[in-house]
């Protein structure tokens, strides 16, 4: 069991790349009493390590599906693992035996942790938060490469994340005790996945025992996490994020407190047809309601009605059903406040209770009734 999830673990960073075959290897090292995996796709690196029982030191490296296949559908309780013939492995256990060909370790991308940079100290479940509220929103295509991952801040002893598509966008901000130096770096939406992903599985671990911490060194290029027994490395995103402060509105005419869950189920609802015209749903304010509809399409329309609390004048947008429905799933909380200037102006979402944060997206073209 715990072969099998650090295998799984290191294989989300195996490369595909046919012109370096290794890459789709994982790199075995046994050490003293401990054996460490490691897989890189030469961007995001990732390391582990388990406490084993060792007769005698080695290291090889071998393909990633072959090992995985054996240890996920092996039910004995242990395992044995033995080198010979310089690269084979043989794997044995109660009820099963293989050997699996190898390379030699020499071969293997040399995966090399950042000696000297900026080290912050972060609890990781205020960090969890942070990123489900924030990664999603990030590009998902390099096209534009300095909006596919986080833009981190520290300045005045406060954490800040931002993501953003140029279509909608998220900031968060956590405060942080002593931390003197100035931070500025764009940490590419996959490592931070990875690390989601890393960080859950640790708190769901360790249960009631308190949350765990989670360390990031950064240098001039490269940034590491890690998380217990497991370090993430990746190369920083070059370039400069942009100017996003521009882009928030600076009053509110409109603001509406309303349910999620009534948002939510309307607009998963709706969807269905929006989805016919870019996703477009157009939101009504007026009289302590708020009227969804969709245009009619070859599918056919829907409409809804929610009970909301204004504040301010009555007001109308058309917003996408796919970006609300993205960014309404991650949220945990009852009720969610919008802020609203015209149709022409982003919509700001905020949650009660959690100032640090504002999720924003932009406007579709409102089609007149």
């Amino acid at each position: 069991a715990d072969l099998l999830s650090s295998v799984q673990l290191v294989g989300r960073a195996v490369g595909t790349e046919q012109s370096l075959p290794i890459l789709q290897n994982i790199l075995i090292q046994v050490e003293k009493n401990r054996c460490t995996l490691s897989a890189t796709n030469l961007e995001l690196s990732i390391v582990t390590s388990l406490e084993v029982e060792v007769e005698s030191e080695g290291s090889v490296t071998l393909p990633a599906k072959a090992l995985l296949n054996f240890v996920q559908y092996n039910q004995d309780s242990t395992i044995l693992l033995e080198l010979s013939e310089g690269t084979k492995l043989k794997l044995q256990s109660k009820r099963a035996k293989a050997v699996i060909s190898g390379e030699e370790s020499s071969a293997y991308p040399i995966i090399t942790p950042i000696q000297a940079g900026t080290t912050l100290t972060l609890q990781s479940l205020p960090l969890l938060k942070a990123l489900t509220l924030v990664t999603f929103a990030c590009a998902r295509n390099t096209s534009r490469p300095t909006i596919s991952g986080v833009h981190m801040t520290v300045h005045n002893n406060t954490l800040t994340l931002v993501g953003t598509d140029s279509y909608r966008l998220s900031e968060y901000s956590m405060p942080l005790t002593g931390q003197k130096e100035d931070i500025s770096c764009i940490i590419p939406a996959r490592f931070l996945d990875e690390l989601k992903i890393i960080m859950a599985a640790l708190e769901a671990k360790m249960e009631s025992k308190g949350t765990a911490t989670v360390t990031l060194t950064m240098s001039s290029q490269q940034i590491e996490a890690s998380v217990g027994p497991v370090r993430l490395m990746s190369r920083l995103i070059e370039g400069k994020f942009p100017d996003y402060k521009q882009v928030l509105p600076k009053e509110c005419v409109t603001t509406v407190h309303l349910s999620i869950h009534d948002l939510l189920s309307a607009i998963k609802r709706m969807n269905y047809f929006a989805k016919e015209l870019n996703h477009n749903i157009i939101f009504t304010v007026k009289q302590d309601v708020m009227h969804l509809t969709t245009k009619q399409t070859q599918a056919g329309k829907d409409e809804s009605t929610i009970v909301v609390r204004i504040d301010g004048t009555e007001n109308k947008i058309a917003l996408s059903s796919h970006y609300l429905i993205d960014f309404l799933s991650r949220v945990d909380s009852p009720d969610i406040r919008i802020e609203l200037i015209d149709k022409l102006h982003p919509a700001i979402f905020r949650l009660p209770g959690v100032e640090n944060f504002l999720h924003l997206i932009m406007p579709l073209r409102l089609v007149d009734e």
